[in-house]
């Protein structure tokens, strides 16, 4: 009998990935938080709710079970960050001791600032930790475009295992180790995301962006590199890929939220406007305490924490940021 992917989550990103283990020839069993999505899954082959016009492998069954999941030999989790805890816990009942899970959300959680593997080994111990992360919007992945993303896991043969299950000629994951480096370049650079949306939404310019990207980079590789991150990793898909992408197009959904600050829309209004979450949003100012903990200087971070969090507006944050003193391109 073919190995069998459980995945936790069916948005747009939990879906598309369920269509890449399809492709590997992997049927997975989807678990929905919504009837209603799971009852389209199975009926229509389809996911309107997150992922419309997508027509989904017979292989995929959805779910509202969690119990569902239990005969499954690996898991992918795509719940959001902030509910990564609740949702481990709630499901921890059905998983096999020394089943590989892959944590595909991106954030820190607020209140403790655990990074999700940390969440993950305090909730579901038994488990073999892994981190998929990298440069992927789930529309592409989903319709098959080539897409290349980070797998890190410390068991190498655990991290073979699931990239057996999930890689194909149009999904191609590259396996790593460092888990750390892959969660920070994926949290920090949901926040950048929001910088570069209102860079655009304000129309300061194509200049203005590329250094953005890059003095954010920088931001992430101090942070990282702080937490005990291989910088190398940093340069990778999983951070500067991932971070390039997504401050590049609308299409993300952190980048469109900051176009919409930049275009001055409020924060609620966006968010109200939503289905899906913003990851940004939240992780913003864990990343900040994050980084005052550790002594490590994250200005651009911290505007958008500043912005997110009513403290500052767009304008007072982009001030302080072209009003700092010059340095070195170093610090």
């Amino acid at each position: 009998m073919s190995a069998r992917l459980g995945i936790i989550g069916a948005g747009a990103w939990g879906t598309a990935l369920a269509q890449a283990a399809a492709r590997a020839g992997t049927p997975s069993i989807l678990w929905a938080f919504e009837p209603e999505v799971a009852k389209a899954i199975n009926e229509t082959r389809e996911n309107p709710a997150f992922l419309k016009g997508v027509t989904l492998d017979a292989s995929i069954h959805a779910t509202n079970d969690a119990a569902d999941l239990s005969a499954c030999d690996a898991w992918l989790v795509v719940t959001p960050a902030q509910h990564m805890r609740a949702s481990l816990e709630a499901f921890g009942g059905h998983l096999k001791p020394g089943t590989p899970v892959a944590l595909c959300s991106k954030g820190i959680e607020r209140g403790t600032l655990k990074l999700m593997s940390d969440v993950l080994a305090e909730t579901l111990p038994s488990a073999i930790p892994a981190v998929l992360s990298g440069p992927s919007f789930a529309a592409d992945v989903a319709r098959g475009l080539p897409t290349a993303v980070t797998l890190a896991c410390t068991d190498a043969g655990a991290g073979e295992k699931l990239i057996k299950m999930i890689g194909s000629a149009s999904f191609r994951p590259y396996l790593a180790d460092d888990l750390i480096g892959a969660e920070i370049g994926g949290s920090v650079k949901n926040v950048l995301a929001i910088a570069a949306g209102i860079v655009e939404g304000r129309g300061l310019g194509k200049s203005a962006h590329a250094a953005l990207i890059a003095r954010g980079f920088a931001e992430m590789t101090r942070l990282a590199v702080a937490l005990g991150a291989q910088r190398e990793t940093l340069t990778g898909l999983c951070g500067l890929g991932d971070l390039v992408l997504t401050c590049s197009s609308p299409q993300s959904r952190n980048m469109s939220c900051g176009l919409a600050l930049g275009r001055g829309e409020a924060l609620a209004d966006i968010m109200a406007a939503r289905n899906s979450v913003t990851e940004g949003v939240a992780t913003a100012p864990a990343v900040m305490e994050l980084a005052a903990r550790h002594g490590i200087d994250m200005p651009i971070c911290e505007a958008v924490a500043a912005i997110v969090g009513g403290r500052a507006s767009v304008d007072d944050a982009i001030n302080a940021l072209l009003s700092r003193p010059f340095t070195s391109e170093g610090a």
